[in-house]
């Protein structure tokens, strides 16, 4: 049910994409106290992306999740960010992060919702 979605218009090769998704996912997890049996991680690399007026390194990630919980979200962007800097090498001024919380009935999984 929580999914991350990364975007970043850095290149990341093929060798250190599945060290970055299981990263990522591992911190999903973690940081949600979900099951990481239910994480998705999505990593777009190397897309065309611009941020204050330039295409140096940056990402946008989003993180959507049933049950979200609101008060949490300073914590979450600062572990999403520490492993996208320290994956991918972006300052994290040049990362955003946005955080999306899904009614359990309009999140579909096995053909059925949550």
């Amino acid at each position: 049910m929580p999914l991350l979605k990364i975007q970043t218009n850095v290149d990341v090769p093929a060798a250190d994409r599945q060290t970055l998704l299981a990263n990522a996912s591992r911190a999903t997890a973690t940081v949600l106290g979900k099951p990481e049996a239910y994480v998705m991680v999505t990593l777009e690399a190397n897309h065309p992306m611009l941020f204050a007026g330039t295409d140096a390194p940056l990402a946008y990630l989003e993180l959507k999740s049933i049950g979200l919980p609101e008060d949490r979200t300073r914590d979450f962007s600062a572990k999403l960010s520490d492993i996208v800097e320290a994956h991918l090498h972006i300052p994290k001024n040049r990362i955003y992060v946005e955080f999306a919380s899904a009614a359990a009935h309009m999140w579909g999984w096995n053909g059925e919702t949550f």
